[in-house]
């Protein structure tokens, strides 16, 4: 099942959240990185519709 773009908002905000706590952890970089991305395809494509 997909996520919804807000979902998807949310993920990202846990995620930089996660990033403050941990700014040494490059696997938590890593993982808000890949959020940031999905969010950002998904906001292009809802655009271009």
């Amino acid at each position: 099942m997909s996520q919804s773009t807000e979902e998807l908002s949310h993920a990202v905000v846990g995620q930089l959240m996660a990033v403050i706590g941990a700014p040494d952890d490059e696997q938590v970089a890593e993982a808000a990185d890949a959020s940031v991305r999905a969010l950002d395809e998904r906001l292009r494509a809802e655009a271009a519709a």
